[in-house]
Order: C-alpha cells, then sequence, then structure tokens
C-alpha cells in the first residue's frame, strides 16, 4: 500500500468499495483530487412500515353476584372464620381493579362478621334458602303445577315461610352450648377460663404472661422503595395557549410559538407579554431584534431602547445564550460589553435590574483562594465578579457540596468489603478497585476499551454482593458495557443516567429517598452537564462511591459545565488512567487525534477510507452512494447501521441536507406525519443535551409514535417540531455516548470553522468497524487537530471544590 506524506490514511483502490469503476482513495491532508470515473446512484427504497395495535377491554366481576343472599352469605361465614385473609389472596390474584373491589368487600364483610353481623348474614342466607325453595315447590310439579292459580302458589310459599319460622324457634327454646361459635383469641380464653373453674390448671399459669419471642439474629433490611417512572410533565392549557396566540397576532409574531411561550411564562403568560412584551425572548429561538419587532407593535411610543423592561430581558438572554455555549456563569465585563453590543445605553443598570428581579445572581470569587489575607485591612483581595442565572448557580453549588460530602463521609473501617473486591479483580481494574476501596470519589480516563475495567469492577462489586449499578449517557452506551452474561440487559445493573434518576433503570430510593447503592460507576462523563450530574450526586447516600469514568479527550457537554474536565483539573480525588489502548488501525488513528496528531494509519481492512470532493454538492452526493451502496456491498454493513456525521444542523452539507437526501434515497415517501413516515430513522430529543436515535413506527391523534432503543416513545403533535428529526445524519454532539459498525464523517469546505479536535475526535472514534471521511476542508483538518483546543468555559466548580475538598494527594 503507498503512503505519501502526511497524517492520514490512503488505502488501496477498491473496486468493490464504489458503483462503476470509481475508486476511493485519498488522504486526510491532502486536497482533494478530481474523483475518476462517474458515479452511478442507484435507485432504491426501503418498504415504509406501519403498525397499529389495538386491545380488548377487560370486564370485571359482575356486581349482581355481590347482591346475591348466598354470596353475601358465604362471605360472611368465610370473614368469621378467617375470610379476611381469603379475600385478600383472591385481590392479589386478580388485577388491579378486581382487586380493589374484592378487598373493599372483604374487609367491609370482615368488620361486619366481628361486630355480631354473622348472625344476620345466617338470617339472609336462611331467608333466601326459604325463597329459594317457595320458587322451587311453585315452579315444580309437571302440568299440575303450572296450572295452579296464583293464590295457591302464595299460599304454598307462606306454609313453607312458616314451617321455616317454627324451626328457628325450635332451635332458639333449644340449649346453647357457651362458646359454641366462638373461634381465635376468644375461644382460646374462653377455654382458659373454663380450665381454672374446673380445677385442671392453676390461675398463676394460665394467665402468666407469655414468654417474650426469640429475637431474631439480625433485623430485616427495610424493603427497597422502587420509585415508578416519571410522567412527562403536562403542557399548557389549551386556553392558556389560545390566549397566548392572541397576543402574539397583535404584536405580529408568528402564532406557532404560542405553545413554547406558554410553557415558557406559565400561568398567565398572555398578561406577562402584553406588560413585558421583551419576555419573548425566553422563548428559544427568539432573538432580540425579534422582540424589539414585536414590543414596538403592541407598546407604541412607550417602546423605546432605553426601557428598563428591555435591558433585564436581554441580560437574561445573554446569560441563557451563555449556558447554551457551556458557561455556567459570565465575567461582568464580558457580559455589559455584550449588552452594549445590543444597543443597551447602561448595561451595569441592566445588569443591577436583573440581580434585583432575582433572575440573576452575582458572586466575587477569590482569583487565587489558597493566598493569604492580605495584612493591610485597605488593600484588596484580586476577585473576579461573575453573573449567572439562578438554576446554573444552585446547580453547580449543590455539585460541588455533594461532591464534598461523598469524600468525606466514609467511615474508617469501610475498605473492608472494598479490599475483597480489588482481590479479585486484575489488571487496570484492581487498580481502579484498590483507588475505591479507600476514596468516595475517583476520576478513570481512557477511550472505548478501557471501559472493559469500569465494567469488571461493577462485576466484582455485585458477585461481592455490594448494590452497584453503572450509568451511561446513551441506551447505546448501556449496550457496549458488557459484564457478563448473567447481568447483561438487565435494567438493575447498567441504565441511563435519565432512566436511574426517573426510576425506570436501577435498583431505586430506599426509605431516605436516596439511592439504594454501594457503588455508582457513571460513564461517558464529559457530556455530564452541570444539572444531571448535580441530581446524581444529590441522589446519592452517605458513604456510597462514585467513580466517573470518561474520555477527557471526547467533546464536553452540550449542556452548561465542563464537569469532567473541572474534576481532573481541581485534584481533589485519585485518578486512574487505563492503559488498555483500543485496537486495531481505527484505535491508532483516533488515539493520534487525541494528542494532536493526525497520523497516516495501515488500513488492509479498509478500515478506514477518504473520499476526497471538491465542494458541497458532491459531498453530498458521495455520502448517499457510500451509505446506500458502497459500504454494504463492500463491507457487509446495512445501511441502517451506518451513521452519518457532519459540523452541523444548516450549510449544503448540514444534516438537514444530507437527511433530505439520505430519506430520499433510503425510505421515500410523502412525509405525511409532519414530514415523516414509517420507517424514517429518526434522532429524538427529549430534553436539550440528550438525543436518542429511533424509527417511526406510526402516527395517530395522539402523535408520532418512534421505537428509540427498543422502547416504544409517543410524541405530541405539537412536540414534534421540537424534539424530532431524522436521523441518518447527525452530528458530533448528537452522536456522543454511542457507535455504529461504520461511519461516514462529512467534511465540507465550509465546516472549516466548526473544526477542533474534540470534534474531530468524537466523530471519527464513533466507529466500530469502518471509518469514510468525505474530505474537503484540505489542509485545514490536520490543523484543526493540532492546534484547535476546545473552547474555554466559564464555571465556578473548581473554585467551589477547593474551598471544600482537601487537596488529593
Amino acid at each position: 500500500m503507498s503512503t505519501e506524506p502526511g497524517l492520514g490514511a490512503k488505502p488501496e483502490a477498491d473496486e468493490g468499495t464504489t458503483a462503476g469503476e470509481t475508486t476511493e482513495t485519498g488522504d486526510l491532508t491532502a486536497g482533494p483530487a478530481a474523483p475518476s470515473g462517474t458515479d452511478s446512484a442507484g435507485s432504491g427504497a426501503t418498504d415504509s412500515a406501519g403498525a397499529d395495535g389495538g386491545g380488548a377491554a377487560r370486564g370485571g366481576p359482575s356486581s349482581e353476584a355481590a347482591e346475591d343472599g348466598e354470596t353475601q352469605a358465604t362471605e360472611a361465614r368465610a370473614a368469621q372464620d378467617g375470610g379476611t385473609e381469603t379475600d385478600e389472596a383472591r385481590a392479589a390474584d386478580s388485577d388491579e381493579t378486581d382487586a380493589a373491589s374484592d378487598a373493599t368487600a372483604g374487609g367491609g364483610d370482615s368488620e361486619a362478621a366481628e361486630d355480631g353481623g354473622t348472625e344476620t348474614g345466617e338470617a339472609r342466607a336462611a331467608d333466601s334458602d326459604g325463597v329459594d325453595a317457595a320458587s322451587g315447590a311453585a315452579a315444580g310439579g309437571g302440568e299440575g303445577a303450572a296450572q295452579q292459580s296464583e293464590a295457591k302458589a302464595e299460599l304454598a310459599a307462606q306454609r313453607i315461610e312458616r314451617e321455616r319460622i317454627a324451626r328457628r324457634k325450635a332451635e332458639k327454646a333449644g340449649p346453647i352450648e357457651s362458646g359454641a361459635k366462638l373461634s381465635g383469641t376468644a375461644a382460646n380464653l374462653l377455654a382458659a377460663i373454663r380450665a381454672v373453674e374446673s380445677g385442671e390448671k392453676p390461675a398463676a399459669t394460665v394467665f402468666a404472661a407469655p414468654e417474650p419471642a426469640p429475637q431474631r439474629a439480625a433485623t430485616a433490611p427495610e424493603p427497597v422503595h422502587r420509585p415508578e417512572p416519571t410522567p412527562a410533565a403536562a403542557g399548557p392549557a389549551a386556553e392558556t395557549i389560545a390566549e397566548v396566540r392572541r397576543v402574539l397576532a397583535d404584536g405580529g409574531a408568528p402564532e406557532s410559538l404560542a405553545p413554547q411561550a406558554a410553557a415558557a411564562l406559565g400561568e398567565g403568560a398572555d398578561t406577562v407579554l402584553r406588560e413585558d412584551p421583551w419576555q419573548l425572548l425566553r422563548v428559544t429561538g427568539v432573538r432580540p431584534d425579534q422582540a424589539d419587532g414585536f414590543a414596538r407593535a403592541l407598546l407604541g411610543a412607550e417602546c423605546g431602547p432605553d426601557d428598563e423592561r428591555r435591558g433585564r430581558a436581554v441580560t437574561g438572554w445573554l446569560l441563557e445564550q451563555a449556558a447554551v455555549a457551556g458557561h455556567t456563569a459570565l465575567e461582568m465585563p464580558a457580559l455589559t460589553a455584550a449588552l452594549a453590543q445590543r444597543s443597551v445605553s447602561d448595561p451595569e443598570a441592566a445588569v443591577q435590574s436583573a440581580l434585583e428581579e432575582g433572575e440573576a445572581l452575582v458572586f466575587r470569587d477569590a482569583l487565587d483562594p489558597g493566598a493569604p489575607e492580605p495584612e493591610d485591612d485597605e488593600e484588596e483581595r484580586p476577585v473576579r465578579v461573575l453573573v449567572a442565572l439562578e438554576r446554573y448557580a444552585l446547580a453547580e453549588e449543590s455539585l460541588a457540596d455533594g461532591l464534598a460530602r461523598l469524600v468525606n463521609s466514609l467511615a474508617k473501617d469501610a475498605s473492608e468489603p472494598w479490599e475483597a473486591v480489588a482481590a479479585t479483580a486484575s489488571g487496570g481494574a484492581a487498580e481502579l478497585a484498590r483507588a475505591v476501596a479507600g476514596h468516595g470519589l475517583v476520576l478513570h480516563t481512557g477511550g472505548e476499551a478501557a471501559r472493559a475495567e469500569p465494567a469488571a469492577l461493577l462485576a466484582a462489586a455485585r458477585a461481592a454482593g455490594l448494590r452497584a449499578f453503572a450509568a451511561t449517557h446513551t441506551p447505546d452506551g448501556s449496550r457496549r458495557l458488557s459484564v457478563g452474561a448473567d447481568t447483561e440487559g438487565t435494567t438493575d445493573t447498567a441504565g441511563t443516567v435519565a432512566d436511574l434518576l426517573a426510576g425506570a433503570a436501577g435498583p431505586g430510593r430506599d426509605a431516605d429517598g436516596a439511592l439504594a447503592l454501594d457503588l455508582l460507576i457513571v460513564l461517558d462523563v464529559p457530556q455530564l452537564d452541570v444539572e444531571g450530574a448535580a441530581m446524581l450526586v444529590e441522589a446519592l447516600p452517605d458513604g456510597a462511591r462514585l467513580v466517573l469514568s470518561g474520555d477527557p479527550a471526547a467533546l464536553w457537554s452540550a449542556g452548561p459545565g465542563r464537569v469532567f474536565a473541572d474534576l481532573l483539573a481541581a485534584r481533589v480525588c485519585p485518578q486512574v488512567a487505563s492503559r488498555t489502548p483500543d485496537p486495531g488501525p481505527l484505535g491508532e488513528l483516533v488515539s493520534g487525534i487525541g494528542i494532536g496528531e493526525l497520523t497516516q494509519v495501515e488500513a488492509p481492512g479498509k478500515e478506514v477510507v477518504i473520499v476526497p470532493v471538491r465542494d458541497a454538492g458532491e459531498a453530498v452526493h458521495r455520502t448517499v452512494q457510500l451509505v446506500a451502496d458502497s459500504v454494504p456491498r463492500a463491507l457487509g454493513v446495512p445501511a441502517e447501521q451506518t451513521v452519518v456525521i457532519t459540523p452541523g444542523h444548516g450549510g449544503a452539507a448540514g444534516t438537514r441536507a444530507l437527511n433530505t437526501a439520505l430519506k430520499e434515497r433510503l425510505n421515500p415517501g410523502p412525509g405525511r406525519f409532519g414530514g415523516f413516515d414509517p420507517g424514517d430513522r429518526i434522532a429524538y430529543s427529549p430534553a436539550p443535551g440528550r438525543t436518542v436515535p429511533g424509527q417511526v413506527v406510526t402516527a395517530d391523534a395522539q402523535g408520532l409514535h418512534l421505537s428509540c432503543a427498543g422502547a416504544p416513545v409517543v410524541v405530541p403533535k405539537e412536540g414534534v417540531e421540537q424534539a424530532v428529526r431524522h436521523g441518518w445524519a447527525l452530528t458530533a454532539h448528537q452522536a456522543a455516548g454511542s457507535r455504529w459498525p461504520a461511519a461516514v464523517v462529512v467534511l465540507p469546505g465550509d465546516a472549516v470553522q466548526a473544526l477542533s479536535r474534540p470534534w474531530v475526535y468524537t466523530a471519527f472514534s464513533r466507529a466500530e468497524r469502518h471509518l469514510s471521511v468525505v474530505h474537503g476542508v484540505e489542509q485545514a483538518l490536520p490543523k484543526a487537530v493540532a492546534e484547535s483546543l476546545p473552547k474555554p468555559r466559564t464555571t465556578r466548580l473548581p473554585l467551589l471544590l477547593k474551598t471544600q475538598v482537601p487537596a488529593a494527594n
């Protein structure tokens, strides 16, 4: 195989990789070469399929039977002889509806029996028997009985009733054996009294206090309460949306924003918008210039650039935009400069107004918290002033408090069971187990192959009887965390962070509401934002161990914060670096990118293929050909197991353009369900920063029915536009935490500004067996790998940790 100077792979010509006679050769560092031959794009489509289901309603027990006299007598007698237990057993064996009704009936009969209701029930039974007998006599006798007059039938019934009453009087007139119908404690008490009266036993022995029951050797643990999955929050009322829609129409804003505005502003959203039109900036996607136009239409002459309401709203909007970019706070000079750029005449006053209204918080953090206090009282300690939205500021402080609690809450003898776990592990897992034995918080770093070490720790801890669980960023991450055939695929062993917090996976909560865990291993930690991390740490009980594992070279979270990077920099706990490299040509390529080198690798099995292109249009064409034809034919990887990754959603070769082309080739259809058809691959985002790949199943009045990671999901019609996109092509952030057998990374010429070392590392490492790079950025790729480090994020977590947790040795 020939190689060229540079930092990329140049595989041999592959006659089976493209249609026709086209060969795919190239170099990651070389400029795009004119491809030889002409691509023939074959036509093909996968069949669209939908699934409709239905179920039959299940009927409950007949209430008429409960009203029957004989049934009531039976239940009353059962209550006298322990019928309550019978009723409870019957309720346990029935479904929820039947159980509720049976338990109610049983409880009523039991109470009636205790209060003398047994005789009443027997009387009803006797009355019922008499009536039944009368009915039988009236109905019997053949033709002669049928010819009896109604009067004779009535006389016969009265005669039978008189006989029954006579029998009852005779029974009551006879001698009654005392206590004949007693049972349980009452019967035992009567027997004891008779024994004392007859002289068989002395009173002291009969009525002595019973001997105490022997105490159990150990107190049984309280049952673990497994909470049900948290239901989705109900959306705003239809009346509220309608009122907001009228306000938007009056201000010339798109009425389609009504559901989002009502959800963001809550009850009385229409009044809030009329009084302060700039509150429209709380809706995602609205810019200050658009809110200004809306305010002018509603306020008229009252609207002005110096309006206090505008400065306050723009301050909040800038802090929200900073959170989208990953910052949990902004330095005051940066915030005031941004306000001035948006025509806020007095930025300091705008920030002060936001602080007074409680929409933001201000912090004065020492630049060097470890420095001694100044000796001169007049000398001020150097500080930096930060402004943050309340939700992110509180989340960051809560995370620091929770981590400090875990570090400081270990008992002195708490390492004993963990030493046994370390003894059973080997290699990197043993080193990780030894660190966990003596510390409440441990960081673990490494690539894809290094996931085997926390997986081995998880298996060893569970084998030792400890309560352990592993949480990942995506369902695919849980699938790849194989801990043995006996635990693989169970929700009690591994699941996503979202499912663990919602109660859909994991061990559940203890009596105090904390996760019933001794060890929690969190993988893919770079994708964990500050709010998610805070909720996880808050849920752990005192004395639990927390292992945070991830690849520090990957992209940071889509949400605010850089939790893993901040913890690594703070050095407040042990850090275990895996020495297990990722195997094969793909592992070698990705490992080089992680240290800033785009190395050229040998790819004899076509593990890496470079496809040079001249422009974005050619990039889209070649991408469709690779996914639909070349990769399936040459490597045996079907199109549904290939992911396309591109830097952004917009542009001539962004996710929108690529998904349109891929749908037309792989699953053409009219898009009758809001642009989607059954069989479409989708990317479902239930929350910002979370993306779950899936497929469209069908749609009905409830909404769009999806299948995501094997689980059914229904997205309401009003939420489809915001939460669902076509998913053949994803961004690197959307693909983070998941891997596919094949990946096609598209680098069009207009994507140069978006490239960075973490982006390239994350995109290239999504491939398990094969990576195709549609290369159109020339020398910008090796330059980005060598020089473009992640953009800094402003956070407070390192400072908060240093003031609460002592530095690790």
